[in-house]
């Protein structure tokens, strides 16, 4: 059986060996680990992520598509995100409840690409309108790995798409008066990053080292692809590295 060894890394040096990605990650610190569409007879994918020292409790979301950037299916989003209800909502006696909370700001390039508008209008899951549980979990707050497959057979070659987002990462240019009157844009600050890598199975190698390709839209408005990432610092550090095996 092939097995292909991805690693994708905030790193922004293409000489990085796997060993160096994983050098700041403390040895005693024990990973989440967790599973998703283990139902699924498509090829078994784990995605290892190793925090990075901007780390804080983001939401993340991993995705397929094919080599023309067509949505295929999700793998993994955070159970808020795929329900629409978070734990910390709003606050209520003195403390924060679980509620409905729209958020297109969080992760919206993914939002955008699964394509499926809610009954207010945005690219966000919904009560009555959830992603399905199988693709759904808890919200990892430390390194983790998840196990997953795709729902079925892929295309060869096959790209792999990993969104993160980390709330109130204010900073210089991304400050939290550059747009006063947006309040979405006051819980994102510095938007998500995305991740890419494509998969040619039929030109098997041992690593793929992979850099951001771009934030999304600071508010989630739109489902573009901004690639500068002149004006981004903290939010390049939230993770460290992520290593993906696909057997």
């Amino acid at each position: 059986m092939t097995r292909i060894i991805i690693l994708l890394s905030v790193l922004v040096s293409a000489g990085c060996t796997a060993g160096a990605l994983k050098r700041s990650e403390p040895a005693q610190e024990q990973k989440n680990i967790l599973s998703t569409n283990l139902n699924g007879t498509g090829p078994e994918i784990s995605v290892e992520l190793y925090k990075g020292e901007s780390f804080y409790y983001p939401l993340m979301a991993v995705w397929i598509e094919d080599e023309a950037g067509n949505y295929i299916q999700s793998l993994y989003v955070p159970a808020s995100v795929a329900t629409g209800i978070f734990r910390y909502a709003k606050q209520g006696n003195s403390r924060w409840v679980a509620d409905l909370k729209r958020a297109p700001q969080t992760l919206p390039y993914w939002a955008h690409k699964r394509g499926i508008t809610a009954s207010d209008g945005l690219f966000m899951p919904e009560p009555g309108n959830e992603l399905t549980d199988g693709y759904s979990g808890a919200t990892p707050v430390s390194s983790f790995v998840l196990n997953t497959r795709a729902d079925k057979e892929l295309p060869e070659t096959f790209r792999l798409l990993f969104e993160i987002n980390q709330n109130w990462d204010w900073n210089e240019y991304w400050t939290n008066d550059k747009y006063p009157d947006d309040e979405n844009y006051k819980m994102s600050c510095q938007p998500s990053l995305v991740y890419e890598t494509i998969i040619d199975r039929s030109k098997v190698q041992n690593a793929y080292l992979m850099k951001p390709v771009g934030h999304s839209h600071y508010s989630g408005k739109t489902g573009e692809l901004f690639t500068d990432l002149s004006t981004l610092t903290t939010a390049l550090h939230i993770a460290d590295s992520i290593i993906v095996r696909v057997k």
